[in-house]
């Protein structure tokens, strides 16, 4: 899938990772891109079209599918984290809340634009996942299973979507410096590097990228004796 003259939706893109792709994908000769927020005033960047999208709402993604029928990229980014443990007081209601966001808000926005993407050539989508769908720890372990969740979602939109030519994406990351991260002191990935990892990817007709070498050797331990999903004994 090619960046120049692709119209394009980022959701998310006020902030964070979601501005660093609409930065990179203006830069990269998108002939549009929509930039997606809860609110729209708070998008910001030059040469993008501001969309009022809140993911949870399915009356808000219907809305933008009506509006948006010129997509050929879906770029699922938008995501939160509740930081709760799976036995916290709160943590039934942190892992509904991270649902919504990261599960079902791709699902809707999918099926929603499947049939754009088709009548414009089959394009592609592309969802933000986590190194946390592979493994989980404790200050983030409802959002791991969303994570976990969404790479199964996106696997199974990857054999669904084939027959119409989309490709699927799958990013699978670490640690982004981003507000979702504040707080934790682990290394942090640059948001403007992650975006030209996850654009080139894009271009090159992946399946899946694994942007940095936590991730990498995250992915290889999955198929260790001792799977590293399992943690140490």
């Amino acid at each position: 899938m090619k960046i120049k003259n692709a119209v394009v939706l980022v959701t998310g893109a006020n902030r964070g990772l979601g501005l660093a792709l609409a930065k990179a994908l203006v830069a990269g000769g998108a002939r549009k891109v929509y930039a997606a927020a809860r609110d729209a005033s708070t998008v910001t960047l030059p040469g993008v079209e501001p969309i009022q999208l809140d993911v949870t709402k399915p009356d808000d993604v219907a809305a933008a599918a009506r509006k948006l029928g010129d997509v050929d990229v879906l770029i699922n980014n938008a995501g939160i984290a509740r930081g709760s443990g799976l036995f916290a007081d709160a943590s039934v209601s942190a892992l509904r809340d991270e649902l919504e966001t990261n599960v079902f808000g791709p699902l809707h926005l999918t099926r929603a634009f499947a049939p754009i993407l088709a009548r414009n050539g089959g394009g592609a989508v592309v969802n933000v996942l986590s190194v946390a769908s592979w493994i989980s720890a404790p200050h983030l372990a409802t959002y791991g299973v969303t994570k976990s969740a969404a790479w199964s979602l996106t696997n199974g939109t990857r054999n669904e979507l084939r027959d119409q030519k989309t490709q699927v994406l799958g990013v699978h990351v670490g640690y982004i410096d981003t507000d979702l991260t504040r707080g934790i002191t682990a290394p942090k990935l640059a948001p403007d590097d992650v975006a030209r990892s996850i654009l080139a990817a894009l271009e090159a007709g992946e399946d899946e990228v694994v942007v940095d070498e936590r991730s990498r050797q995250v992915r290889s331990g999955l198929s260790a004796e001792r799977g590293i999903y399992l943690g140490a004994r």
